[in-house]
């Protein structure tokens, strides 16, 4: 466990956060964590909340649901932390979830790009969702590339499954074909068969869901079959910076990708939040998407708006605050929380996968609903 302090007037307000500060997910939550690190000084910084100066309780999951249930279980237990943020996979969301919301209802951000669906009047959702990230980028796919069908290598849990259903609705619905669906266990290793029927029938492109640690021996397979040397695009929409830069660029150039932020986007406060992250934490993993670090950069800001406009730290003031906040920048830019639907709108940007980084092909005009019911 990690205790951050800084001192303002009176007693500390407690931000609770778990990441996957080792294991299989290391590098992507330890962006997450010095997001928060980041974040929760820079309020310090200026004055706390209210008067008050935030205390930042970080918790290792360590990759593990089990362990990231006992955590949570200690922040609302025994630290009594005013709000909890932290999950990357939907199963740690769940694992959170039950000692957090369910048992000791307090307040929940969930940062990560996911599947939609979560309902909780106690849990709001920062990062995109389906239908942000494939509505948009679909039909632009295909009408610049002439992409008509599609195949979907996937792990074999909730969010490939809920990611697939939206992008054969939308494929479908823009004259494509959903050529072949597979699903595998996280750690699936042998792809060869899956391999073979998407060389065989041609697809234009293969839409991938696999994860770590399966996904690295899928992409190796499909480059050695020479899918992108024939001419197949290849979409990754959860890569970010970090995974881009663990794997070697042949296997991943020119591959797609659909985020609420990258690296390359340029606007004055995204550039600045980019070079003071890097400055704070240098040689550390990368500020992202995908990784829940813009989700948590932006979690973090909303809560911090939530609490100034409600002008206390209870629980159901600050949710009704939440459920109407809007940060005016935040990395990629402004984000606002659809009342009564606890998730969030935010800007989207497509980008192609070169040399081991990404260039921004595509932006949304504003931003962009998630539609959740």
């Amino acid at each position: 466990m990690n205790i951050d302090k800084q001192t303002t007037p009176g007693a500390a307000t407690k931000v609770g956060v778990i990441m996957d500060e080792t294991g299989p997910l290391a590098p992507l939550g330890i962006a997450c964590a010095n997001t928060a690190r980041m974040v929760i000084e820079d309020i310090n910084a200026t004055g706390g909340l209210l008067g008050r100066s935030l205390e930042l309780i970080l918790e290792d999951s360590e990759t593990n649901d089990s362990v990231a249930a006992v955590k949570a279980e200690k922040l609302v237990r025994e630290d009594r932390v005013d709000v909890v943020l932290g999950g990357i996979y939907s199963s740690t969301r769940q694992a959170i979830k039950r000692p957090v919301v369910e048992q000791a209802k307090t307040l929940y951000i969930y940062p990560e790009q996911y599947e939609g669906q979560e309902l909780d009047p106690l849990i709001f959702c920062t990062g995109p969702v389906p239908a942000q990230q494939v509505e948009p980028f679909i039909p632009w796919l295909m009408k610049e590339t002439g992409a008509k069908t599609f195949y979907l290598p996937s792990a074999d849990y909730i969010w490939p499954r809920v990611m697939n259903k939206k992008v054969r609705e939308i494929a479908t619905a823009n004259g494509g074909s959903i050529v072949g669906e597979e699903y595998f266990p996280l750690d699936h290793t042998d792809y060869r068969r899956t391999v073979e029927r998407i060389m065989s029938t041609g697809v234009d492109v293969v839409f991938n869901t696999t994860v770590p640690p399966g996904v690295v021996p899928f992409l190796e397979q499909l480059g050695a079959a020479g899918f992108q040397r024939r001419g197949g695009r290849l979409v990754c929409t959860y890569f970010e910076e970090n995974i881009v830069g663990a794997l070697p660029s042949a296997l991943i150039e020119g591959a797609y990708g659909c985020l609420d932020y990258y690296q390359t986007v340029t606007d004055p406060f995204s550039t600045a939040l980019l070079d003071r992250y890097n400055a704070r934490f240098p040689g550390a993993p990368k500020f992202s998407a995908g990784s829940a670090a813009t989700g948590m950069y932006r979690g973090l800001k909303l809560w911090e708006s939530a609490v100034n406009k409600a002008k206390k730290v209870d629980r159901d003031t600050v949710a009704a605050a939440f459920d109407r906040a809007r940060i005016e920048e935040g990395p990629g830019g402004a984000a606002e929380m659809v009342p009564g639907k606890r998730h969030c709108k935010m800007k989207m940007y497509t980008a192609v996968a070169k040399g081991g980084n990404y260039e921004i092909v595509g932006r949304s005009d504003g931003l962009v609903d998630p539609k959740e019911c």
